[in-house]
């Protein structure tokens, strides 16, 4: 392909179609739970899809970005590979479901949620059916099958969507489903819709599982988890870095009784700031299984460098288009959620920072020093817990805020130096730098217009800001042509 950029593009569009879609969805139910729920019961849907993220990294094994490596690699059978990596999850997460039923009374009162058994089990077996998928989902994009990723996602989504609208606007109080869920709206409806959803998803995938025709070969899985076990530990405080402050404002917040309703704000807001998520999670699906497949052309670092520059011009687009709309997007919000609307720039800035540490970290990937990981993801960790330990007492959810950003900050500037380092890509680090100096040049002229008094003036100054900034990160895009060959520095895959 003359322009492998059009191949990223193309397979990041597909890919994006059902990330768009989950994203646009859950953010549209922002509205219905920002009004449905209180602050405290939001608070608690919030907490336990952390406790899900969090052991969702463990309990995969790292094994996502292993199936890339051994599947590509020469000598390895594709089908052994994905055979070993989906049985290994299988079994680790079949133990843990019956644990946590087993335990499920324990931990609940631990919790303070006396009585909500069954939300530890649906917890558990939201585990259990997408950590297997993951690895599924793995197979179609290292075969590029795009659209039926798409499908199966879409499929899911819309699953999950149409749980949630039947039980909060159609479930009546039912002798069955009372024993499953609440006869009145409240927080185990969205945990329960994801359950039905992940059930669904992993029952659609039983024809691949048997055309697969699962073979268990230790030397390959061993292989797998020396490698994959890194990135699986290095992943865990990566995670943590995003969820741990919703942990943590169980010991730390200002006040004790009611650090639930200071979460639910918190997460609210943090909400206003998916769509950058929402592009980050698009181009990291096409983009690992992208860079992976280029690192044996030649003039690969140097479109690496490119896409960086893309990418950075891009997130600066949507930085400035959330908060130079913030006006009609925080209306998503319930009322008594908005007074959180001040971390939304904060948070926007920090998914910036997080999609730029994940292109700067393929350099550990490509060159199999994933053991690098481990100690760039752990000062970031250390950089959250910090923050949030000393300052979430006095600054509650700001602290949170400004946690993510230190960290993001702290983990990127430690990949791209030691990247310089060990794998060596041409970054133009000035080019990125006035990016960055044109969003922020663009965001002051946006503070600048907040006094205007008729919200229509202030949007349309925004629209005028915001296209300038187009255009210049367009034309200094357009002066730096995308490489094709010639890197002589380029290494392969070892």
């Amino acid at each position: 392909m003359a322009n492998p950029l059009k191949q990223l593009a193309g397979e990041t569009a597909i890919y994006g179609f059902s990330s768009i879609l989950a994203r646009v969805l859950n953010f549209l139910f922002v509205p219905i739970y920002t009004r449905m729920l209180t602050q405290v019961q939001y608070g608690v849907v919030t907490e336990f899809m952390a406790y899900i993220a969090i052991l969702q990294v463990v309990l995969v094994l790292g094994l996502e970005t292993g199936c890339f490596r051994f599947a590509n690699k020469e000598g390895e059978d594709p089908r052994r590979v994905y055979s070993g990596a989906l049985l290994t999850v299988f079994g680790l997460n079949l133990a843990f479901l019956a644990a946590m039923v087993a335990f499920s009374d324990p931990i609940s009162a631990a919790l303070g949620y006396a009585g909500y058994r069954n939300l530890i089990i649906y917890v558990a077996a939201i585990l259990f059916c997408d950590s297997i998928t993951a690895i599924l989902f793995a197979k179609l994009r290292q075969e590029h099958k795009a659209v039926k990723f798409a499908v199966l996602k879409t499929v899911k989504i819309l699953t999950e969507t149409g749980a949630n609208l039947l039980l909060f606007f159609v479930y009546p109080a039912h002798p069955f489903l009372g024993k499953l869920i609440s006869p009145m709206p409240d927080f185990t409806y969205p945990i329960f819709a994801i359950f039905l959803s992940c059930v669904l998803c992993l029952l659609l995938f039983i024809p691949d599982i048997l055309r697969l025709r699962l073979v268990w070969d230790s030397g390959v899985v061993k292989r797998m988890l020396v490698y994959s076990l890194p990135l699986m530990v290095a992943a865990l405080p990566g995670v943590a870095n995003d969820f741990l402050d919703r942990v943590l404002f169980r010991y730390f917040d200002t006040s004790s009784e009611a650090w639930r309703a200071s979460l639910g704000v918190y997460q609210a807001a943090v909400k206003l700031a998916v769509i950058m998520n929402l592009f980050i999670q698009m181009f990291r699906y096409a983009a690992e299984p992208f860079f992976f497949q280029r690192a044996r052309d030649k003039g690969s670092k140097g479109l690496y460098a490119v896409v960086m520059e893309y990418f950075t011009a891009f997130c600066g687009l949507v930085f400035l288009g959330v908060v130079g709309y913030i006006d009609i997007i925080s209306l998503f919000l319930g009322r008594d959620f908005r007074i959180g609307i001040g971390v939304v720039p904060v948070m926007l800035l920090s998914y910036m920072l997080l999609g730029m540490l994940f292109n700067v970290s393929m350099w550990y990937k490509l060159s199999g020093k994933t053991n690098m990981a481990i100690w760039i993801t752990l000062a970031g960790l250390v950089v959250t817990t910090v923050v949030n330990v000393l300052f979430m007492p006095r600054f509650s959810y700001w602290a949170s805020a400004f946690g993510h950003l230190a960290s993001y900050l702290v983990m990127f500037i430690l990949s791209a130096w030691l990247g310089a380092k060990h794998y060596p890509i041409p970054y133009k680090w000035g080019r990125i730098l006035a990016f960055f100096g044109f969003m922020g040049v663009a965001y002051l002229g946006i503070l600048f217009v907040t006094g205007l008094p008729a919200v229509w003036m202030r949007l349309s100054v925004n629209t005028v800001i915001i296209l300038a900034y187009g255009g210049a990160s367009w034309m200094l895009l357009r002066a730096r042509p995308i490489p094709t060959g010639g890197d002589a520095c380029n290494q392969p895959i070892k």
